[in-house]
């Protein structure tokens, strides 16, 4: 099919070729697609605004819909492409590229989270699951290494610098959800917030003076430097060796040395008992086959008596279980060999592979969504201009963008949520 473009979107269209083909090879050119395939997507982007409050406008002139967030496609013919070539992941490609966009981004996703497979016909559904494979596979100029972060992990996290995480968190530099005292929240209320989240977790493990902690995934230091604070002797272990250089600085800086050990090495080469453990959204960064061996190690280590605190997201899971077939774009980008588990597979998982039980239990997806809206209108006013001296281009910056964008999108829509486990022996429970 032919689609005229308006000359606004040759434009655009240029400012998508300069998309740097060796960085972004799957951005930086429109994949081939039958045409059956372009015909699909492009009567599912067109019918979208008679199902769903959304508004789209194509070639600058034609406009669909008439309420709710305005998506503005600059180049139709490459958005169709990409869809009817790659589904969820040539949508986020697409906007990666420059070829639309939305004022009111998060709006827009928040309402494709309700309809996740809307633009998505049911035969180009099954053709990504054939596809999934070869389609998760992540740029192939950046070396791959294992991530080791939570939900918002940029593929190769260990490869980023601080000074990128800096950009949009506050001074506790924790990344992962708040938990705040109320809404709508105000950015200058994110460090009490995080405190507020670290303290609920240390108290569920019930942290103290004297405590033997564990922590698994150090972040950057924030939930020892809070835990040793207490009087708490706390390992902290992480693969990442830029958690691990600056976490052991802010924990010198704090004056906690003799009370926090931070340890570069894999959570299953750590060996010890200990009276708490806590690890905060460590399980989405794994494959669903290392979730046992997860929570196998949570059991191996933890002492009689002792409990385990928890931060996990989680999604649905009917969605979980789709997930686990079909590529998605958070994991060829954002989240390689990462994937979200639903509260089901959890209890199943301990269930079936430990002596552990589900303790306590509590939800707060609409924190995350705050947290994150928080991020990402820090990330807007400060991505480009900090983050284009440290060679992120504008590619990257859109990438995170649409990242921070669809995970508060996916909270928002409760497609997402988060939670605190507490996780005791089966006869402590």
């Amino acid at each position: 099919m032919t689609v005229e473009r308006h000359p606004t979107a040759l434009m655009d269209a240029v400012a998508a070729a300069a998309v740097d083909p060796e960085r972004w090879p799957d951005v930086a050119s429109v994949p081939r697609c039958a045409r059956a395939h372009a015909a699909a997507a492009e009567r599912a982007v067109r019918r979208a605004p008679a199902r769903l409050p959304i508004r789209v406008q194509l070639h600058h002139r034609e406009s669909l819909g008439a309420r709710g967030p305005l998506m503005r496609v600059h180049d139709p013919g490459a958005l169709f492409r990409r869809i009817g070539a790659a589904g969820q992941i040539g949508l986020g490609e697409s906007y990666m590229a420059r070829e639309w966009d939305a004022d009111d981004l998060v709006g827009l996703l928040t309402v494709l989270a309700d309809d996740a497979a809307g633009l998505v016909p049911a035969p180009l559904r099954g053709l990504q699951r054939l596809r999934g494979r070869r389609a998760l596979s992540p740029p192939a100029s950046r070396p791959h290494s294992t991530p080791r972060s939570t939900l918002h992990a940029t593929p190769y996290r260990q490869d980023l610098p601080r000074e990128l995480f800096a950009s949009f968190l506050d001074q506790t530099m924790t990344y992962s959800s708040a938990v705040f005292g109320g809404f709508p929240a105000d950015r200058a209320e994110l460090p009490a917030a995080q405190h507020r989240k670290i303290d609920r977790l240390l108290d569920l493990a019930a942290v103290g003076p004297g405590t033997q902690l564990l922590e698994l995934g150090t972040g950057w230091g924030e939930l020892a430097i809070r835990a040793a604070g207490r009087g708490a002797r706390v390992l902290s272990v992480t693969s990442s060796r830029e958690e691990y250089e600056l976490a052991r600085w802010r924990i010198e800086q704090a004056g906690l040395t003799a009370r926090a050990t931070v340890l570069l090495r894999d959570f299953r080469r750590v060996i010890g008992s200990f009276d708490a453990i806590v690890s905060v959204e460590m399980a989405e960064t794994l494959g669903a086959e290392s979730w046992p061996v997860y929570f196998t190690a949570l059991d191996r280590m933890l002492a009689a008596g002792g409990r385990v605190a928890l931060q996990t997201v989680t999604m649905p899971h009917d969605r979980m279980l789709a997930s686990l077939s079909a590529p998605t774009w958070a994991g060829k980008y954002i989240r390689p060999g990462g994937r979200i588990p639903s509260a089901e597979a959890i209890e199943q998982i301990i269930a079936a592979h430990t002596d552990l039980r589900i303790a306590g239990r509590e939800t707060f997806g609409a924190h995350y969504a705050e947290t994150l809206r928080l991020w990402r209108e820090r990330f807007t006013e400060r991505a480009a201009e900090e983050l284009t001296p440290l060679g992120f281009d504008e590619t990257f910056r859109r990438m995170w963008t649409f990242h921070l964008a669809a995970a508060e999108a996916g909270f928002r829509s409760r497609q997402l949520d988060v939670q605190h486990l507490l996780l005791t022996p089966d006869e402590v429970a």
